[in-house]
This record gives C-alpha cells, structure tokens and sequence, in this order.
C-alpha cells in the first residue's frame, strides 16, 4: 500500500528515540502527537516526568572520532539531533567522554519539544498498539497492557535482558585525603580516582561477593545480564581478578602507580557536586550498598543520593521480527524505535529514533524507504538487525566489527583505525544527504 500525506504522526514514548523521532518529523513540517505516560505513571527507574530523563549512567559514551560511538555522535549532529544538542549544551567534565548534567540535559529535551509549533505532548500511557502512522519508542522499560500487546505483534520475537544504575554520591563526602583527581592516559582531570590497595581490595571484594541482592519484583525468571552492563557483583562472583581487568583496573593513572584497585567517580551535574560511581551498576539491597561500597576508603563517610537500581529491558528480536526499516513485519507505516529494537545505549537509542522518524517521513510522503549505507554507524547498527543471527541474538552497542572493512591493509593503532572509519563514514553520509536533500532540513 501506497501512504499519502497525513496530518499527524502519534509516537508512543518520550524517552531518547521518541523525542528525537518526533523532533526531526516537527522539523519537517509533519505535525506530531507525542504520548509519554510520566509523571502520573513512573518506571522503577525514572525519577522526574522530564522528557529524554537518563535512567542510568549520564555517561553518553566516547566523543571524538576516535572511537566507534564518537562516529556516531558525528552523524547524529550532522543529522540536526535534538538529543545531541541537549548533551552539548548541558556537558560536564569527563575526559574523553560526552557527559551531561542529567536534570539540564532532560529539562532542554522537555523545552524544546513543549515549546514546538508542531508537537504536542501529551501525558498519557499507552495500553495498545496505535494506529499508522505511528512509532512506538516506549523503550526498554515497557510493560504492563502495552507489552502483552507487543508480544501478540512480534509472536515469540519478544526477548529482555537486566539492566542496572550506578550510585551516585556527594562531592562533600568524599575524603579527598584518600582520593585524587586524573583521567586515564593523560586525558585532563576531570575523574575523581578512589585507590585501594591490595589487603583493602580483598576485604572490599569478599564483602560484595557476599552481599544480599535485592528481589527482583513481579518477575520470575532468572535475570539475564548484557554483558555490557553487568552489575558489579556479577562481575566479581567471576573471580577476584575480574575487576582487575574491568571498572577497578589500576591502569593509565599517573597518581594510581602500585594501587591494586582504583574506583573511578565521574561528575553528575553542572556544578560538581555529585559523582557517579564509574562501572557500579548494581542491584545490591540499598543497606548492603552503603555497607559495601563504604569500604572504599575514600568513601568511607560516602553520602548517597542515589542507589543502584536494577530494572528489566524489553526488546525485540529483530532479524525475526523487524523489516529492515523498523517496521514489524507486514507493517506499513509503524514503526519501533529506540533500544526495544535490540541496540544498546544511549546515542544508538537516539539513533534508531531519527531512523525512524526517516523512514516515517518517506512512508507518509509517498517516498521510497532509503537505506543508510553500511559505511555509515547508523547504517552499520541497522543492517545488524537485519542480518544477526536470530538464535543468539542480542541488543548491540556501535563498535568497529558491524562496519564494512577498510579496504587495504589492516591498520594497526586503533586511534588511527577509527579515524579512518570515520572519514568514510561522514563521506558515505554526505553522499546520502545529496542522494535524498529532502531528509536533511
């Protein structure tokens, strides 16, 4: 079936992706009807009814097209993102990374979305599938009417995952005597380090090893981590060493030489008050938390605003149950966005967001769906859902292994590598962007 022009697009969720999808359709003249149902319904993880609110780390990853998430973030900003100029406009210190002062980076999503001509926000749940055109962006969090819905639409293809937050706590209650301040590799000063040596790392590690867990509510099964957020008694029920070699490696820190262990504490907001606890998502009971992480000797007299909290992410399986373009399988003009599609992080949520709201732009103009090219990092994570294999698949982070190969010989210095794949990623993009002048406003 062939779509024509429609007055309104109607997208379900006010996370990443569903700001950013109705953002770009809004900037392209389409008038867009957003649903998000906080604050009068909240998520285990939520704190504020704020549009494009960070449940987890306010870590948006590596910035720089030095690394795969850095190429990334280049081609949102090149795309005109909503999400990207929120993170610029409210950075904190973080080294290499791209952090945001959390409540400053979702107040600018919120504002710049209430106060758009062509959006309205309405604050209200979704229990149904809706009618096209529309694109469900209700992220990982899903649950209730609307998710027994999504599992009638995608058959078996219905899968989740754990996921876990990091504590945060006051810059006050850190004993800097016990503390000092660097980045990894030289890269600025912007961490607080937290360094334990060896007998202290060893009562620290038995403590977490036998610390209680708290009870995953309403849920039976036995929880099944990504490996790339596991929580930290995960990682260190794998052996003593293993947080050696993860979030606690003594590497790269010119003050931490001799240290057996260092716990890195990355700034929260704009005025440097709050630091998140680098690599300690957790679902330790919040009493064994303060038992626990007080270890650290730093943190000894550690003030916390907030606790590790663990919550389930719902996606779906995408090779089986996704098109190609974001739409389930004999779909016309619904589309999914964000990480229930089956990618994994902040920027690739983001990223699955615009797609969408590309792929619904041309659905409801009558255009041909285009195809990012694979050269691209959006392109790249979109044909991953496509050609995963269905049996183990899982959501993906952006990463050098789902681009093309460079061609020539293999470049051996990473830094140098990614460079070069970024060079051929903004080429292929400005390519598409000429090919279809009608998707960049």
């Amino acid at each position: 079936m062939k779509l024509t022009t429609c007055d309104e697009v109607l997208i379900a969720g006010g996370g990443l992706a569903g700001s950013e999808a109705a953002w770009q359709l809004a900037r392209r003249g389409v008038r867009v009807t957003l649903l998000e149902m906080r604050p009068s319904r909240m998520t285990p993880a939520h704190a504020t009814g704020l549009l494009g609110e960070l449940v987890c780390s306010n870590s948006l990853g590596a910035d720089g097209t030095s690394s795969p998430a850095g190429i990334l973030k280049q081609e949102l900003r090149r795309m005109g993102s909503l999400i990207m100029s929120a993170a610029d406009a409210s950075r904190v210190p973080a080294g290499g990374a791209l952090a945001v002062d959390r409540e400053k980076f979702a107040a600018y999503i919120d504002a710049k979305l209430s106060a758009h001509p062509l959006v309205s926000v309405v604050r209200q749940e979704v229990t149904d599938i809706p009618a096209e055109p529309a694109i469900i962006a209700t992220g990982p969090l899903t649950g209730g009417a609307l998710a027994e819905k999504l599992k009638s639409l995608t058959g078996d293809g219905l899968l989740y995952f754990y996921d876990a937050a990091s504590p945060i706590v006051t810059l006050e209650s850190i004993d800097m005597g016990k503390a000092f301040k660097g980045s990894r590799y030289g890269k600025g000063a912007d961490y607080i380090n937290c360094p334990m040596n060896e007998e202290e790392y060893r009562a620290f590690w038995e403590a977490l090893v036998g610390a209680e867990t708290a009870l995953l509510h309403d849920f039976d099964e036995v929880p099944r981590h990504f490996e790339g957020c596991l929580p930290i008694e995960v990682m260190a029920r794998r052996g003593p060493k293993t947080l050696l070699f993860g979030p606690l490696r003594p590497v790269g820190l010119e003050d931490g030489r001799g240290c057996c262990a260092v716990v890195q504490l990355r700034q929260d907001n704009l005025e440097g008050t709050l630091f998140n606890m680098v690599g300690f998502q957790t679902n330790l009971k919040w009493s064994e938390q303060k038992r626990v992480f007080r270890m650290i000797p730093a943190l000894h007299n550690a003030e916390f605003v907030r606790m590790g909290v663990m919550h389930r992410n719902m996606f779906v399986c995408a090779p089986k149950v996704l098109d190609g373009y974001l739409r389930p399988m004999g779909r016309d003009a619904l589309f999914l966005a964000g990480q229930i599609t089956g990618v994994e992080g902040y920027m690739e949520s983001t990223a699955m967001g615009m797609a969408a709201s590309v792929f619904m732009y041309c659905a409801i103009s009558g255009r041909p769906l285009p195809k990012f090219p694979r050269e691209t990092a959006i392109g790249s994570l979109l044909d991953y859902l496509v050609t995963a294999m269905p049996e183990t698949f899982q959501p993906m982070n952006v990463n050098l292994g789902i681009f093309p190969k460079l061609p020539g010989g293999k470049i051996r210095d990473r830094s140098e590598r990614c460079a070069a794949y970024a060079i051929r990623s903004a080429e292929a993009l400005e390519s598409f962007i000429a090919q279809n002048p009608q998707l960049l406003i």
